[in-house]
């Protein structure tokens, strides 16, 4: 009998919970063959998400853990510290919202049994107002032009992956980047399951716009050398073109005597280079942040205690 594990990254869901979780337990009695682990992992929660997690471990203690991190650390990390965690041959994650279907699983390891080492629930559309729909779209257009070639049109973020994609994401140790573009970056065959993203019912979304703007650059700095390329190219075509004016003016002033003027012209010149210089560091600072912040091997997540069994919580190393 194999072990399904079920990875859900918790974060103010306390409203979702008692929903979430039995939908997710009734699982194992739809799928043959297999036994549940639901590893919930509480990425620092300020409601009664964590209660709500340790109330119904203690009624299932057999198939449900629950991680708590000492702080938030992002659904990313999350998603990495129950990686570390999960003992199962196939891993799943999946939001803690009900957006995403849990039922979908079943035919996600229907097709794992065959043979396919990463299934991709990928959204055909999602039931969200048309300037979310254009901002999610916008950045799987570019992720899939810039960064990643055939990267899934519509994204995902639910998920089915082998015990062997696991274990090589999490030899990876990488920090700031999307997980969920490293796992198709791994390369190994999946498939695809398209579906629609259903509305929030229950709850507020903590997915801010900072948080989408963080995930927007981690996804270009670590797949890509685009922004860069792209510097390199508009620096290049600027000093070409500032050294054709500047000896077109030395000719003009030697050759015909011609008055040098253009107060306008020149504070134009010097506002565009100066505002293109400016960026051109901006973006240079966050790959020398990142370097920087992989040096210094601070751990992507701490992990505070586990509950599992029906022993008392453990600790476990960061990582």
């Amino acid at each position: 009998m194999h072990t399904f594990s079920i990875i859900i990254p918790v974060y103010y869901n306390e409203q979702n919970l008692t929903d979430t979780l039995p939908r997710l337990l009734a699982l194992e009695k739809q799928i043959p063959n297999i036994r549940l682990e639901l590893v919930c992992v509480d990425d620092g929660s300020g409601d009664h998400s964590l209660e709500i997690l340790r109330d119904f471990q203690t009624k299932f203690v057999e198939k449900i853990k629950v991680v708590k991190l000492t702080r938030n650390f992002g659904s990313m990390a999350a998603i990495q510290a129950g990686f570390t965690v999960a003992t199962g041959d196939c891993i799943g994650v999946i939001a803690a919202d009900l957006q995403d279907p849990p039922e979908l699983f079943v035919e996600m390891v229907s097709l794992w049994r065959k043979g396919i080492k990463a299934v991709f629930a990928t959204r055909q559309d999602r039931n969200e107002s048309f300037f979310q729909k254009l901002l999610s779209n916008s950045y799987y257009f570019l992720l899939q032009k810039m960064a990643i070639p055939n990267y899934p049109s519509g994204g995902f973020d639910f998920l089915l992956v082998d015990r062997q994609v696991v274990d090589e994401i999490n030899k990876i140790e990488e920090k700031n980047t999307n997980i969920f573009s490293l796992v198709f970056w791994l390369g190994f065959p999946h498939a695809t399951i398209p579906y629609v993203r259903r509305e929030r019912e229950k709850g507020k979304s903590r997915w801010t716009l900072g948080k989408k703007i963080k995930l927007f650059t981690d996804s270009f700095v670590a797949f890509s050398f685009v922004p860069i390329r792209f510097l390199s190219t508009i620096g290049f075509i600027v000093a070409l073109l500032s050294f054709l004016y500047g000896a077109f003016i030395l000719i003009a002033w030697f050759n015909f005597k011609i008055e040098v003027k253009g107060y306008v012209p020149m504070m134009l010149v010097l506002s565009f280079t100066s505002g293109l210089q400016m960026t051109m560091l901006g973006v240079l600072g966050e790959y020398l942040w990142r370097t920087l912040d992989e040096s210094r091997k601070r751990p992507s997540y701490v992990i505070d205690e586990i509950y599992e069994n029906n022993s008392n919580p453990k600790s476990k190393p960061t990582k």
